[in-house]
Protein backbone atom coordinates (compact mmCIF):
# COMPACT_ATOMS: atom_id res chain seq x y z
CA UNK A 1 0.00 0.00 0.00
CA UNK A 2 0.73 3.52 -0.57
CA UNK A 3 -0.15 6.93 0.49
CA UNK A 4 0.40 10.23 -1.08
CA UNK A 5 -1.51 14.00 -1.04
CA UNK A 6 -4.38 13.93 -3.69
CA UNK A 7 -5.68 17.42 -3.66
CA UNK A 8 -6.53 20.03 -1.38
CA UNK A 9 -10.11 20.97 -0.82
CA UNK A 10 -11.24 24.31 -1.17
CA UNK A 11 -11.36 24.98 2.94
CA UNK A 12 -7.76 23.48 2.91
CA UNK A 13 -8.15 20.01 4.22
CA UNK A 14 -5.80 17.54 2.62
CA UNK A 15 -6.89 15.03 0.03
CA UNK A 16 -5.30 11.42 0.16
CA UNK A 17 -5.21 9.00 -2.05
CA UNK A 18 -4.12 5.12 -1.23
CA UNK A 19 -2.93 2.54 -3.66
CA UNK A 20 -3.44 -1.16 -3.44
CA UNK A 21 -1.58 -3.76 -4.80
CA UNK A 22 -1.92 -7.57 -4.70
CA UNK A 23 -0.42 -8.42 -7.91
CA UNK A 24 -3.32 -8.94 -9.29
CA UNK A 25 -5.61 -5.80 -9.07
CA UNK A 26 -4.59 -2.34 -8.49
CA UNK A 27 -7.27 -0.10 -6.74
CA UNK A 28 -6.68 3.85 -5.61
CA UNK A 29 -9.08 4.89 -3.15
CA UNK A 30 -9.49 8.76 -2.02
CA UNK A 31 -9.94 10.46 1.48
CA UNK A 32 -13.19 12.62 -0.60
CA UNK A 33 -16.12 10.49 -0.65
CA UNK A 34 -14.17 7.16 0.06
CA UNK A 35 -14.36 7.42 -3.33
CA UNK A 36 -12.69 4.60 -5.24
CA UNK A 37 -10.79 6.30 -8.21
CA UNK A 38 -8.81 3.28 -9.99
CA UNK A 39 -9.41 -0.20 -10.63
CA UNK A 40 -6.66 -1.65 -12.63
CA UNK A 41 -7.82 -5.17 -14.17
CA UNK A 42 -5.69 -7.58 -16.99
CA UNK A 43 -7.54 -8.12 -20.00
CA UNK A 44 -6.78 -11.46 -21.55
CA UNK A 45 -3.10 -10.70 -22.67
CA UNK A 46 -2.60 -9.63 -19.08
CA UNK A 47 -2.74 -5.99 -20.05
CA UNK A 48 -3.76 -3.88 -16.88
CA UNK A 49 -6.16 -0.98 -17.51
CA UNK A 50 -8.46 1.43 -15.11
CA UNK A 51 -12.15 -0.07 -16.00
CA UNK A 52 -13.60 2.88 -13.62
CA UNK A 53 -15.23 6.27 -15.13
CA UNK A 54 -13.30 8.61 -13.07
CA UNK A 55 -11.67 12.60 -12.89
CA UNK A 56 -8.15 13.62 -13.58
CA UNK A 57 -7.81 15.85 -10.66
CA UNK A 58 -10.11 17.11 -7.44
CA UNK A 59 -10.76 20.09 -9.24
CA UNK A 60 -12.82 17.91 -12.29
CA UNK A 61 -14.40 16.30 -9.65
CA UNK A 62 -15.68 19.23 -7.55
CA UNK A 63 -17.31 20.46 -11.07
CA UNK A 64 -18.45 17.71 -12.66
CA UNK A 65 -18.94 14.56 -10.27
CA UNK A 66 -21.85 12.25 -11.03
CA UNK A 67 -20.82 9.99 -8.16
CA UNK A 68 -18.19 8.63 -9.79
CA UNK A 69 -16.77 5.53 -7.37
CA UNK A 70 -18.11 7.48 -4.11
CA UNK A 71 -19.92 5.88 -1.16
CA UNK A 72 -23.15 7.49 -1.30
CA UNK A 73 -25.34 7.98 1.99
CA UNK A 74 -27.44 8.41 3.87
CA UNK A 75 -29.87 6.79 1.64
CA UNK A 76 -28.54 5.45 -1.54
CA UNK A 77 -30.80 6.81 -4.63
CA UNK A 78 -33.98 8.53 -4.19
CA UNK A 79 -36.59 9.20 -1.69
CA UNK A 80 -39.81 10.81 -2.85
CA UNK A 81 -41.00 14.15 -2.32
CA UNK A 82 -37.84 14.31 0.32
CA UNK A 83 -40.11 13.10 3.20
CA UNK A 84 -40.40 9.84 4.68
CA UNK A 85 -42.19 8.88 8.37
CA UNK A 86 -40.53 7.33 10.74
CA UNK A 87 -41.80 6.13 14.44
CA UNK A 88 -45.04 8.43 13.65
CA UNK A 89 -42.55 11.37 13.12
CA UNK A 90 -41.96 13.10 9.68
CA UNK A 91 -38.85 14.00 8.45
CA UNK A 92 -37.98 15.91 5.33
CA UNK A 93 -34.68 15.63 3.89
CA UNK A 94 -32.67 17.23 0.99
CA UNK A 95 -34.33 17.85 -1.92
CA UNK A 96 -31.60 17.89 -4.46
CA UNK A 97 -33.12 17.77 -7.78
CA UNK A 98 -35.28 19.44 -9.67
CA UNK A 99 -38.09 17.61 -9.25
CA UNK A 100 -38.13 18.14 -5.27
CA UNK A 101 -36.72 14.38 -4.47
CA UNK A 102 -33.75 13.24 -2.25
CA UNK A 103 -30.81 11.78 -4.29
CA UNK A 104 -28.48 9.78 -2.78
CA UNK A 105 -29.21 11.57 1.20
CA UNK A 106 -28.37 14.74 -0.59
CA UNK A 107 -24.48 14.03 -1.03
CA UNK A 108 -23.34 13.74 2.21
CA UNK A 109 -21.33 11.12 2.43
CA UNK A 110 -19.90 11.38 -1.11
CA UNK A 111 -19.01 15.25 -0.66
CA UNK A 112 -17.28 15.35 2.47
CA UNK A 113 -13.97 13.62 3.54
CA UNK A 114 -13.46 10.17 5.48
CA UNK A 115 -11.00 9.36 7.97
CA UNK A 116 -8.46 6.10 6.36
CA UNK A 117 -6.78 3.43 8.37
CA UNK A 118 -4.57 1.20 6.52
CA UNK A 119 -5.60 -2.48 7.64
CA UNK A 120 -2.44 -4.07 5.39
CA UNK A 121 -1.39 -3.94 2.67
CA UNK A 122 -4.45 -4.90 0.29
CA UNK A 123 -7.11 -3.32 2.70
CA UNK A 124 -7.69 0.16 3.76
CA UNK A 125 -10.90 1.36 6.35
CA UNK A 126 -12.17 4.48 5.95
CA UNK A 127 -15.03 6.24 8.35
CA UNK A 128 -17.53 9.08 8.69
CA UNK A 129 -19.36 10.49 11.42
CA UNK A 130 -22.55 12.01 10.32
CA UNK A 131 -24.20 14.21 13.12
CA UNK A 132 -28.03 13.74 14.15
CA UNK A 133 -30.11 15.80 11.83
CA UNK A 134 -27.79 16.15 9.17
CA UNK A 135 -29.66 16.63 5.48
CA UNK A 136 -32.73 16.35 8.04
CA UNK A 137 -32.05 12.36 8.74
CA UNK A 138 -32.41 11.25 12.06
CA UNK A 139 -29.79 9.79 14.26
CA UNK A 140 -25.84 10.54 14.57
CA UNK A 141 -24.43 7.22 12.69
CA UNK A 142 -20.78 6.33 12.13
CA UNK A 143 -20.06 4.14 9.26
CA UNK A 144 -17.03 2.53 7.67
CA UNK A 145 -16.28 1.09 4.81
CA UNK A 146 -13.70 -1.46 3.78
CA UNK A 147 -12.21 -2.30 0.86
CA UNK A 148 -9.74 -5.37 0.30
CA UNK A 149 -8.35 -6.77 -2.75
CA UNK A 150 -8.66 -10.70 -2.77
CA UNK A 151 -7.00 -12.54 -5.46
CA UNK A 152 -9.31 -11.42 -8.43
CA UNK A 153 -11.91 -9.81 -6.38
CA UNK A 154 -12.64 -6.07 -5.04
CA UNK A 155 -14.56 -6.85 -1.86
CA UNK A 156 -16.05 -3.84 -0.24
CA UNK A 157 -17.87 -4.29 3.57
CA UNK A 158 -19.85 -2.16 4.62
CA UNK A 159 -20.67 -0.89 8.67
CA UNK A 160 -22.07 1.45 10.26
CA UNK A 161 -24.25 2.13 13.50
CA UNK A 162 -26.85 4.46 14.70
CA UNK A 163 -27.57 6.44 18.42
CA UNK A 164 -31.18 6.70 17.50
CA UNK A 165 -33.86 4.69 14.98
CA UNK A 166 -32.82 5.98 11.50
CA UNK A 167 -33.25 4.76 7.78
CA UNK A 168 -29.87 3.64 5.77
CA UNK A 169 -28.60 2.76 2.39
CA UNK A 170 -24.96 2.30 1.54
CA UNK A 171 -23.57 1.80 -1.70
CA UNK A 172 -20.60 2.50 -4.04
CA UNK A 173 -21.45 4.68 -7.25
CA UNK A 174 -18.59 2.79 -9.62
CA UNK A 175 -19.34 3.62 -13.21
CA UNK A 176 -17.54 0.46 -15.26
CA UNK A 177 -16.00 0.35 -18.27
CA UNK A 178 -14.74 -3.36 -19.06
CA UNK A 179 -12.92 -2.28 -22.37
CA UNK A 180 -11.66 0.58 -20.51
CA UNK A 181 -13.06 3.53 -23.12
CA UNK A 182 -15.60 3.69 -25.70
CA UNK A 183 -19.21 2.59 -25.83
CA UNK A 184 -20.32 -0.14 -23.56
CA UNK A 185 -23.19 -1.27 -25.38
CA UNK A 186 -21.79 -4.48 -26.68
CA UNK A 187 -20.98 -5.71 -22.99
CA UNK A 188 -23.00 -8.58 -22.34
CA UNK A 189 -24.55 -8.22 -19.13
CA UNK A 190 -26.82 -10.71 -17.37
CA UNK A 191 -28.90 -10.12 -14.53
CA UNK A 192 -30.61 -13.15 -13.42
CA UNK A 193 -33.78 -11.40 -11.61
CA UNK A 194 -37.45 -11.97 -12.41
CA UNK A 195 -38.60 -8.84 -11.72
CA UNK A 196 -37.40 -4.65 -11.83
CA UNK A 197 -39.20 -1.55 -10.50
CA UNK A 198 -40.63 0.38 -13.23
CA UNK A 199 -40.47 4.29 -12.35
CA UNK A 200 -42.43 7.28 -12.39
CA UNK A 201 -42.07 10.71 -14.44
CA UNK A 202 -39.65 11.70 -11.34
CA UNK A 203 -38.05 8.43 -11.07
CA UNK A 204 -39.90 7.01 -7.98
CA UNK A 205 -41.17 3.62 -8.30
CA UNK A 206 -44.35 3.14 -8.94
CA UNK A 207 -44.90 -0.36 -6.03
CA UNK A 208 -45.22 -2.58 -8.54
CA UNK A 209 -43.07 -5.25 -9.18
CA UNK A 210 -43.09 -6.12 -13.02
CA UNK A 211 -41.90 -9.16 -14.49
CA UNK A 212 -38.80 -8.90 -16.97
CA UNK A 213 -40.26 -11.26 -18.85
CA UNK A 214 -41.01 -10.21 -22.56
CA UNK A 215 -39.45 -6.51 -21.55
CA UNK A 216 -36.37 -5.14 -22.82
CA UNK A 217 -35.68 -5.77 -19.18
CA UNK A 218 -35.06 -9.20 -19.31
CA UNK A 219 -31.26 -10.04 -19.25
CA UNK A 220 -31.62 -13.50 -16.97
CA UNK A 221 -29.57 -14.92 -20.18
CA UNK A 222 -27.61 -12.29 -20.49
CA UNK A 223 -26.99 -10.12 -23.88
CA UNK A 224 -25.63 -6.97 -25.20
CA UNK A 225 -26.49 -4.36 -23.43
CA UNK A 226 -27.11 -2.37 -26.57
CA UNK A 227 -30.17 -4.91 -27.67
CA UNK A 228 -32.97 -3.32 -26.76
CA UNK A 229 -31.78 -0.23 -24.96
CA UNK A 230 -33.31 2.23 -28.19
CA UNK A 231 -36.87 -0.44 -27.84
CA UNK A 232 -39.81 1.43 -28.23
CA UNK A 233 -40.95 1.28 -24.06
CA UNK A 234 -41.70 4.27 -22.34
CA UNK A 235 -39.70 3.54 -19.23
CA UNK A 236 -36.38 3.79 -21.56
CA UNK A 237 -37.33 6.57 -23.40
CA UNK A 238 -38.12 8.48 -20.57
CA UNK A 239 -34.80 8.45 -18.86
CA UNK A 240 -32.76 7.69 -22.18
CA UNK A 241 -31.82 3.68 -21.18
CA UNK A 242 -31.83 1.87 -18.21
CA UNK A 243 -32.00 3.36 -14.62
CA UNK A 244 -34.04 0.39 -13.19
CA UNK A 245 -33.91 -1.36 -9.43
CA UNK A 246 -33.41 -4.88 -10.32
CA UNK A 247 -35.21 -7.01 -7.67
CA UNK A 248 -33.72 -10.32 -6.20
CA UNK A 249 -30.66 -10.41 -8.17
CA UNK A 250 -29.85 -14.66 -7.96
CA UNK A 251 -26.65 -13.97 -10.43
CA UNK A 252 -25.09 -10.62 -11.77
CA UNK A 253 -21.85 -10.89 -14.69
CA UNK A 254 -21.12 -8.30 -17.11
CA UNK A 255 -18.72 -9.95 -20.09
CA UNK A 256 -16.45 -7.31 -22.53
CA UNK A 257 -15.74 -9.80 -25.45
CA UNK A 258 -13.17 -7.59 -27.08
CA UNK A 259 -10.66 -7.86 -24.11
CA UNK A 260 -11.74 -10.59 -22.71
CA UNK A 261 -12.70 -9.15 -19.07
CA UNK A 262 -15.78 -10.46 -16.92
CA UNK A 263 -17.07 -9.28 -13.62
CA UNK A 264 -19.14 -10.89 -11.37
CA UNK A 265 -20.93 -9.05 -8.67
CA UNK A 266 -22.45 -10.62 -5.13
CA UNK A 267 -24.20 -8.87 -2.81
CA UNK A 268 -26.51 -9.54 0.36
CA UNK A 269 -28.36 -6.79 -0.61
CA UNK A 270 -32.33 -7.45 -2.25
CA UNK A 271 -31.72 -5.35 -5.40
CA UNK A 272 -29.08 -3.64 -7.79
CA UNK A 273 -29.88 -0.52 -9.45
CA UNK A 274 -28.77 -0.98 -13.34
CA UNK A 275 -28.04 2.51 -14.80
CA UNK A 276 -26.15 3.21 -18.41
CA UNK A 277 -24.75 6.19 -17.93
CA UNK A 278 -27.15 8.07 -19.71
CA UNK A 279 -26.18 11.62 -18.39
CA UNK A 280 -22.65 11.24 -18.81
CA UNK A 281 -21.27 13.85 -20.78
CA UNK A 282 -20.83 11.08 -24.11
CA UNK A 283 -23.51 8.92 -22.86
CA UNK A 284 -23.42 5.05 -22.59
CA UNK A 285 -19.82 5.13 -22.20
CA UNK A 286 -19.98 3.41 -18.69
CA UNK A 287 -22.41 1.75 -16.38
CA UNK A 288 -23.26 1.16 -12.83
CA UNK A 289 -24.18 -1.28 -10.52
CA UNK A 290 -25.35 -0.20 -7.47
CA UNK A 291 -26.24 -3.04 -4.98
CA UNK A 292 -28.71 -1.42 -2.27
CA UNK A 293 -31.96 -1.60 -0.90
CA UNK A 294 -34.96 -0.67 -3.14
CA UNK A 295 -35.60 3.05 -4.05
CA UNK A 296 -38.25 4.95 -2.23
CA UNK A 297 -38.17 2.03 0.11
CA UNK A 298 -38.51 4.50 3.56
CA UNK A 299 -42.03 5.08 1.80
CA UNK A 300 -43.21 1.82 0.14
CA UNK A 301 -40.80 -1.05 1.47
CA UNK A 302 -39.55 0.32 4.95
CA UNK A 303 -38.20 -2.88 6.75
CA UNK A 304 -35.77 -3.09 3.81
CA UNK A 305 -33.87 0.27 5.42
CA UNK A 306 -34.29 0.41 8.74
CA UNK A 307 -31.67 0.87 11.36
CA UNK A 308 -33.06 0.44 14.86
CA UNK A 309 -30.47 2.00 17.69
CA UNK A 310 -27.93 -0.13 18.62
CA UNK A 311 -27.87 -2.39 16.23
CA UNK A 312 -25.65 -2.91 13.53
CA UNK A 313 -25.87 -2.68 9.66
CA UNK A 314 -23.57 -4.98 7.67
CA UNK A 315 -23.75 -5.62 4.42
CA UNK A 316 -20.84 -6.97 1.81
CA UNK A 317 -20.37 -6.29 -1.96
CA UNK A 318 -17.46 -8.31 -4.00
CA UNK A 319 -17.03 -7.71 -7.14
CA UNK A 320 -14.93 -11.19 -8.86
CA UNK A 321 -13.00 -10.19 -12.03
CA UNK A 322 -11.21 -12.73 -14.55
CA UNK A 323 -10.51 -12.54 -18.29
CA UNK A 324 -10.84 -15.43 -20.90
Amino acid sequence: MTKALYATMPDGRAVEVYTLDNGTLRAKILTFGAALDGLFVPDRDGKMENILSTFDSLEARLAGSQYQGEIVGRYANRIAAAEFTLNGKQYHVTPNEKNGNCLHGGGEFSRDLWQANPIDDTSLELTFASPVGAHGFPGAVRATVRYSLQGGALVIDYRAESDADTILNLTNHAYFNLAGQGGILGHILQIDAPHYLPIDASSIPTGELRPVEGTPFDFRQGKPIGLDIGADDSQLTQVGGYDHNYCNPRAIEVYEPVTGRRMSVTTDLPGVQFYTGNNLPAPHTAFCLETQVWPDSPNQWPGQCLLRAGEIYKTTTRFDFSAE
